[in-house]
């Protein structure tokens, strides 16, 4: 990941509403949700609310979206977000990688893999 690619991917979630539809897209996994029910998930939020913030989170490449029927599902990338978590941790510690034990052992609890 180029270092312009990971400043749009930071500012992306830099602000409130967009990282809390992120994470509940990470929640979602591969299957995604529904642009209505992630308003539903954020108190009613109005249509036009939700676009805003998904747009900017589909820019930065964070998300995709696909059409099921009427509805547009929203999911996390997960090859990006991997990414982006990999720039950040990229020269980890100065080689004391005790200190990255922590993010390792997290990683090491998912199971399985989605498609994205």
């Amino acid at each position: 990941m180029k270092e312009q690619e990971a400043l749009d991917g930071f500012a992306a979630i830099a602000q409130g509403t967009r990282l809390r539809i992120l994470r509940m897209l990470v929640v979602a996994g591969a299957d995604g949700l529904a642009a209505g029910t992630i308003g539903e998930q954020l108190g009613g939020a109005t249509s036009s609310r939700v676009s805003f913030h998904l747009t900017h989170l589909e820019r930065a490449r964070l998300v995709q979206s696909r059409r099921e029927g009427r509805s547009i599902i929203y999911s996390a990338k997960f090859s990006v977000l991997s990414d982006l978590v990999a720039f950040l941790m990229h020269d980890c510690c100065q080689g004391h990688c005790k200190y990255c034990d922590r993010a390792i052992a997290l990683f090491a609890k998912c199971e399985g893999r989605p498609s994205e």
